[in-house]
């Protein structure tokens, strides 16, 4: 038969149904007493077979004396509980001086009693000249109701220990997915911050481009570009909600930002962009070529009065994905600090640190003849959905 549940918790709980067995163990008073009707009843039934049936005693004041000897036993001894808790924190010595002390005590009140009681119950006398032989049997039983008592006490003493080893490690998982989770959002947060810095960036030298177009009237051009860049804003609010694109979709994204660019700078600008396969279906960071490829404009194709070539490679080499955009160059033959050529450069740098700690690369690597590489190298996330 299963135990039955009841309602509430002891000690403050939280209010769920709960079964007897956990109501028991939380309670320390509801188990002392019900170890100590139970300890002393069996006491009385052990008295009962050994004693009054043995010598023959099934008068009801014998067996009465019996019972009352034990309900003498359960409230002389529970005084002890307290005495051991005084005691409970004493140096060894001190505490067992005191146990003993203290069960000579009641043990030898207890076995006064009950003779006294035995006497007034039973027509039998003149018993207390024999007072040794009711005071050992005392010692033993309250030596034994001690010991009881004492591994009781340290099995609980370890079940709270264990208990609170047990929530103390839950709490701290706990608190480490909260921590896990509050740094996986507040590293969400920076990557669409940094994301977002780009499109001010972009749009910033975009419409500048524009207004200059107008301002020369080439209104063709300009409205090449007008469109252009309205295909691309709206790429950039279709990805808005994806943390992660296939370099597929983020080339199709160039190409919208390079027919801004081509038509701004027209036959001065020349473009090749050559994707392996197996980096076609590689998820990247969104926008992450962007900033890549307008550095390279901005500080090559611009600088240099005959244009340039722009190149765009992406490959795998096993473990990681190669993202390349390499210039012709300006022909001053510098090369450009990544610490040192505004946003784009620098707000790359902390979306890779922050999406990949420190598995990746990110260099500028100067070309013999002019022209510089930029090289990202990512670990490979085919596997990740965006």
């Amino acid at each position: 038969m299963s135990t039955p549940p009841i309602t509430g918790t002891a000690g403050g709980g939280d209010g769920r149904r709960q079964t007897f067995a956990e109501f028991l163990a939380r309670n320390d008073n509801v188990k002392f007493w019900l170890l100590q009707i139970a300890g002393w009843s069996g006491l009385s039934l052990i008295s009962y077979f050994s004693l009054n049936l043995w010598y023959d005693q099934p008068d009801a004041a014998y067996i009465g004396h019996n019972i009352l000897q034990s309900v003498l036993g359960i409230f002389l001894s529970w005084p002890m509980r307290h005495v051991y808790r005084a005691v409970w924190d004493f140096p060894s010595l001190s505490r067992l001086f005191f146990i003993a002390c203290t069960v000579l005590v009641f043990s030898t009140a207890w076995a006064a009693l009950r003779l006294a009681l035995f006497e007034a119950m039973t027509t039998e006398s003149g018993l207390w000249p024999d007072f040794g032989g009711w005071l050992f049997p005392s010692i033993f039983i309250f030596l034994c109701w001690t010991a009881v008592y004492h591994v009781f006490k340290y099995y609980s003493l370890a079940e709270r220990e264990h208990s609170a080893l047990v929530q103390m490690a839950t709490s701290r998982n706990v608190e480490a997915a909260k921590a896990a989770r509050a740094e996986s959002s507040a590293r969400e947060a920076q990557l669409t911050m940094l994301r977002y810095q780009l499109n001010p960036h972009f749009l910033f030298n975009t419409l500048n481009a524009i207004q200059s177009l107008v301002t020369t009237r080439k209104t063709e051009r300009a409205t090449e570009m007008i469109a252009a860049l309205s295909d691309f804003l709206r790429y950039s609010l279709y990805t808005d909600s994806k943390k992660l694109v296939s370099v597929d979709e983020e080339i199709a994204a160039i190409r919208l930002y390079l027919l801004i660019e081509q038509a701004r700078f027209g036959d001065r600008l020349s473009v090749k962009i050559t994707i392996s396969d197996d980096a076609a279906t590689e998820l990247i960071p969104s926008m992450l070529l962007q900033p890549l490829v307008e550095n390279a404009i901005k500080y090559a194709i611009a600088k240099s009065e005959a244009g340039g070539a722009l190149r765009i490679d992406a490959y795998c080499d096993g473990t990681h994905l190669n993202l390349d955009v390499t210039d012709s160059g300006s022909g001053s033959g510098q090369l450009p600090d990544i610490d040192a050529t505004g946003v784009g450069l620098r707000n790359i740098r902390q979306r890779l640190e922050n999406s990949y700690g420190i598995d990746y690369g990110l260099q500028l690597r100067p070309l013999e003849g002019g022209g510089v590489s930029a090289e990202i190298r990512i670990p490979l996330r085919f596997s990740e959905v965006a």
